[in-house]
């Protein structure tokens, strides 16, 4: 029996990428730029000799014996399918998700970090070496949903490679949830790419690592962590990861930079844009849609940005922005206080942080909510977000 015991799509998948997958898939002039590895904790050399041990891990035919058993228990390398795209089919057939919409899992701070720097053509260049990467790993089975990133540095450049990566199979435009250098994430020189996504009926979506602060590629101030005890490892046990404190800062960019986007009146031009803000949770969301009806309320008589919005700004939350839920949130709370139509099921296969068993975590919170809600959690708000880029 498959895990998944409904139907159900999973919103937030991971591909443990291999410096390889990208650098295969570079021009030669990126593929010179580009680093040797893409994991922080990990000395040269030893990534890949650590995949080098998992690829034979997964060529043992006693090993793969217990994947069913073994399909929420092993993480990250070591997971049914986590970077051999041939075996991702067989999770897809134990977890028993209709679907599964794909992240990178190293790359997000590092495409945030050349976007932000002084050579824009290799930002973009090595955003189209990862979009092909996801397409290619993702073209092993229909229900791998390929996000491909989108830098919004440059205007034009951001136009093009939205088209190009829409052309090659993209199922979501993957953006930052930081700001752009040099302009805010609603100008009108950005316009076409979220006129090509509502086009394409697909959705832009912000992921977590891609809100990090422009001075310094951090999410927080490291002073922060000068506490005078000794380090706080993260869930692997290392530092490069989030910890507590970090925790209490990752929605900060998406809120602001969805503000901006309802306040600027993105969101009334484009009234069929969906958002998907994954894994940055949502238990924020309630207080963050009073928050900006109350600045509503105090600068819409003097912003006439403000008063030509056609909605408050939390009916444009409920109609066009979805948001995952950490499994160690309330869900029940979340939906109660936000709407019905906001939060996504995602399992974060095959990372640690999605834990042992989502869905009973998910389940205990959402004691409260009728089964029509759930199905919503489940299935409904997923289709809606997705649109065209969920196969029929």
């Amino acid at each position: 029996m498959p895990y998944a015991h409904r139907r159900m799509h999973d919103a937030d998948a991971h591909v443990m990428e291999t410096a390889e997958m990208i650098r295969g898939c570079a021009e030669p002039g990126v593929r010179a730029k580009l680093p040797p590895s893409f994991v922080a904790a990990l000395s040269p050399g030893e990534d890949e000799r650590l995949v080098a041990h998992f690829r034979a891990k997964h060529a043992d035919p006693s090993y793969r014996a217990d994947d069913a058993a073994q399909i929420l228990l092993r993480k990250n390398w070591a997971a049914t399918g986590s970077f051999l795209r041939e075996d991702r089919a067989q999770a897809l057939d134990l977890l028993g998700f209709e679907s599964q919409l794909l992240f990178n899992t190293f790359v997000n701070q590092a495409l945030l970090k050349a976007e932000r720097g002084d050579d824009v053509e290799f930002a973009y260049g090595f955003a189209r070496a990862h979009n092909r990467a996801m397409l290619a790993f993702c073209a092993a089975d229909r229900r791998l949903l390929p996000t491909c990133y989108v830098p919004l540095r440059d205007f034009e450049r951001s136009r093009a490679i939205a088209g190009e990566a829409i052309a090659a199979g993209a199922k979501a435009l993957l953006v930052p949830s930081g700001c752009p250098r040099g302009h805010a994430p609603s100008h009108p020189g950005l316009f076409p790419v979220w006129e090509q996504a509502v086009e394409a009926g697909l959705p832009v979506v912000f992921h977590v690592g891609g809100g990090l602060r422009a001075a310094d590629d951090r999410l927080l101030d490291r002073d922060y962590f000068a506490n005078g005890g000794p380090p706080v490892p993260d869930f692997h046990g290392g530092d490069e990861n989030f910890r507590s404190i970090d925790y209490m800062a990752i929605p900060t960019a998406p809120m602001q930079t969805i503000a901006t986007l309802i306040f600027d009146g993105v969101l009334d031009r484009f009234p069929t844009l969906k958002l998907g803000v994954i894994e940055q949770g949502a238990s924020w969301m309630p207080s963050w849609m009073r928050f900006m009806e109350s600045a509503f309320e105090a600068f819409r008589k003097n912003e006439e940005r403000l008063q030509k919005l056609a909605l408050r700004p939390s009916e444009y939350v409920r109609r066009q922005v979805r948001a995952t839920p950490y499994p160690a949130e309330d869900v029940g709370w979340i939906v109660a206080n936000a709407g019905d139509e906001v939060c996504l099921f995602s399992s974060d296969y095959p990372h640690v942080e999605g834990g042992r068993n989502p869905i009973k975590r998910f389940e205990e919170s959402m004691a409260s909510l009728s089964e029509a809600q759930k199905q919503r959690f489940y299935v409904e708000n997923f289709a809606d977000l997705m649109g065209r880029g969920l196969p029929s």
